[in-house]
């Protein structure tokens, strides 16, 4: 998916919420066991509850590749189930991949051709040729680890870099513009936590076209509002993701209601939010 089709996805749906699907196995509903496959039958249920008020599903990686083949091929069925909706989705593979060579371009390969997603989360620790193979894709997108929102984010992302004149800057301001000077820039998309929304309009302005993927609205605690109020731009730029507030809303045989209501909740304070910045 570029991004006319992405922008008119969200106009369309009014909408810019994507729904983490980090399905842990230990805490999706009991009464799912008695499925052959009870994480693709929780992302299942939840998709189809969600679908009217999200643009995006973002599955964790870290959730699948944890449970081995098994929870493989439950990754394997859930993107196949989205690819076969009857509409378009955007999908995120939160890998957070990191290598160069002969190694970042299989890993391109098995996220964007084998599975089908639209992007794949990369880190850009190792520099240009190690993003590059995800970039070669012209119409998926690369998103990039810029300024993320767990308490170690200040370990390097805060650091200050200085040149030769002693202008200064932090870490991942660097990387956000360095990454904008790279080929097919506009298919990347830079991931920024909600908890540094105080930073929001400071890295909009470094980017004022580029798509942001802001997790850290729910159980994190950022708010949605301040977010967009600092990031929005003319064609929306942000994807907000929530998951456990959203997947793990209730326990119980009904927990696809539960989370159909928390996305059209968010859903609703989105489509307010595209009208107020006139996008829709």
């Amino acid at each position: 998916m570029n991004y006319e089709k992405l922008v008119s996805l969200i106009k369309e749906k009014k909408s810019f919420l994507c729904v983490g699907l980090d399905s842990d196995p230990d805490k999706i509903p009991a009464f799912l066991n008695n499925y052959d496959d009870p994480v693709f039958e929780f992302n299942k249920r939840i998709i189809d509850a969600t679908l009217p008020f999200t643009v995006a599903y973002k599955p964790n990686m870290a959730f699948y590749e944890s449970s081995g083949s098994k929870g493989w091929m439950s990754l394997e069925k859930t993107m196949k189930y989205i690819n076969g909706l009857n509409q378009a989705v955007f999908t995120i593979a939160d890998a957070k991949r990191g290598d160069i060579g002969n190694s970042a371009s299989r890993y391109a390969k098995a996220f964007y051709e084998t599975l089908g997603f639209d992007a794949v989360t990369v880190s850009p620790y190792m520099g240009h040729d190690s993003v590059q193979p995800f970039l070669n894709y012209k119409d998926n997108w690369t998103i990039i680890l810029a300024l993320t929102s767990n308490k170690g984010s200040d370990d390097f992302q805060d650091l200050h870099q200085y040149d030769r004149n002693k202008r200064g800057e932090k870490l991942f301001e660097t990387v956000i513009k360095k990454s904008l000077t790279w080929e097919n820039s506009r298919q990347i998309m830079f991931v920024v936590g909600a908890t540094k929304a105080d930073m929001l309009g400071k890295i909009r302005e470094i980017a004022p076209d580029s798509f942001f993927l802001v997790p850290g609205v729910g159980v994190q605690g950022g708010s949605l509002k301040d977010v967009s109020n600092a990031a929005l731009n003319k064609d929306c730029g942000l994807l907000i993701n929530a998951s456990r507030s959203i997947i793990f809303a209730s326990t119980d045989e009904k927990f696809d209601l539960a989370a159909a209501f928390e996305a059209s909740k968010l859903q609703k304070e989105m489509e307010w939010l595209l009208k107020q910045k006139g996008i829709i």
